[in-house]
């Protein structure tokens, strides 16, 4: 359950790194931007670990 744990954190780790990595060089992000990484992120999170090792 831990490896799973730390698959599935690593994973959401790795969509806010991708979208901080394209929101920084600009001035203006829209809200609708930011609810879709936010919304990316929860689903990793609360996705059953049964779900996620499939994935994998």
């Amino acid at each position: 359950m831990t490896e799973t744990t730390d698959a599935v954190i690593h994973e959401a780790l790795s969509v806010i790194d991708k979208a901080l990595s394209q929101m920084m060089s600009r001035e203006l992000v829209s809200s609708g931007e930011i609810t879709d990484v936010l919304l990316d992120v929860r689903t990793l999170l609360t996705t059953p670990a049964l779900a996620t090792t499939a994935h994998h």
